[in-house]
């Protein structure tokens, strides 16, 4: 198993560098004041595809040998890596082969057929992922990109937060959301690097928080029928992720389902940009946990802006 390092991150965002967005590092005056806090939101909701995950799938698509690349992608995913990864494979000119549960959002249904990609339906489980992708790379002889679990995927994901920390500097605090834990882990490896001081801290849904339970745990725990609004981080921990997070991030925060809609919805008033509710679970975090951030600088990664415009959550909590 490769364990992605600091080097490896930085020649990653040398290689996806002309194919992804550098997106922009936004500031509320009105939510810092609200919270007490100093926070710099790194707009991944703006990224191809509306989500952070095109930085992984362009570095794993672009890493692909042309034997290789000639017999197409594979993968399992509720969405967004599932168009990041159609939309990458379309760049390179190859085939994606999308296996996505059968309830994931329709926008992301759409996304993912807009840009070319084969999609076969499935039940909402990991297993039931898991079975659909083994028999479709048996009939393509295509490569499988991981979600989250995959070195060339965490080394692409660390790329958002090398450009944040680039934009912004002296912050006390780096959050993510997480679910598989590809960003997270990609997004500890690259701080920690640098700057070992600053706190690498992650917000996760009580409904799925299965990260949260093996990290205090010490061992791995995979989540069980997770139901949280926040679709994006339903999935659980993978093992090179899990070791990555055991060892690099400081803490990990649930939030309850309430507090994720409150914060999507502080960030669509208030910044008036469009973020998905998994986007929203560090905010949440803050504003359940105001006396950890008090008065601290806090980098949030955003993670993206895909949502189902015909069933908000906004009146439901």
């Amino acid at each position: 198993m490769r364990i992605p390092e600091y080097d490896d991150i930085v020649s990653a965002h040398e290689r996806i560098s002309a194919f992804v967005h550098r997106t922009p590092v936004l500031t509320c005056k009105s939510i810092d004041e609200m919270l007490g806090v100093s926070l710099f939101f790194k707009c991944e909701n703006f990224q191809k595809v509306g989500a952070f995950k095109f930085r992984g799938a362009t570095n794993a698509v672009l890493s692909l040998s042309e034997e290789a690349a000639a017999r197409g992608v594979a993968t399992h995913s509720s969405g967004n890596h599932a168009a990041a990864l159609a939309l990458a494979a379309k760049q390179r000119g190859i085939k994606a082969y999308i296996v996505m549960p059968d309830n994931s959002p329709e926008v992301k249904k759409k996304a993912v057929k807009g840009y070319g990609g084969i999609i076969t339906f499935c039940k909402p489980t990991l297993q039931a992922r898991e079975e659909a992708l083994v028999e479709v790379v048996e009939k393509t002889g295509a490569t499988v990109v991981h979600p989250y679990n995959q070195f060339e995927v965490i080394c692409g994901q660390g790329t958002a937060v090398k450009e944040l920390l680039e934009d912004c500097d002296e912050l006390d605090v780096v959050m993510t959301p997480v679910g598989g834990g590809g960003l997270l882990s990609g997004t500890a490896t690259f701080v920690k690097h640098l700057y070992p001081e600053v706190k690498v801290w992650a917000g996760e849904p009580l409904m799925a928080n299965d990260a949260w339970q093996s990290f205090n745990e010490g061992r791995l725990i995979p989540v069980v029928n997770p139901n949280t609004i926040a679709d994006g981080l339903r999935t659980s921990l993978g093992d090179l992720s899990y070791a990555i997070i055991r060892d690099k991030v400081d803490r990990i925060f649930t939030v309850s389902e309430k507090s994720i809609v409150k914060a999507m919805r502080m960030m669509w008033e208030r910044m008036k940009i469009i973020v998905e509710p998994s986007s929203a679970v560090p905010l949440a975090a803050i504003m359940e946990n105001p006396g950890c951030f008090y008065q601290k600088k806090v980098g949030i990664i955003l993670t993206g802006g895909n949502v189902d415009l015909d069933h908000l959550p906004f009146g439901c909590y």
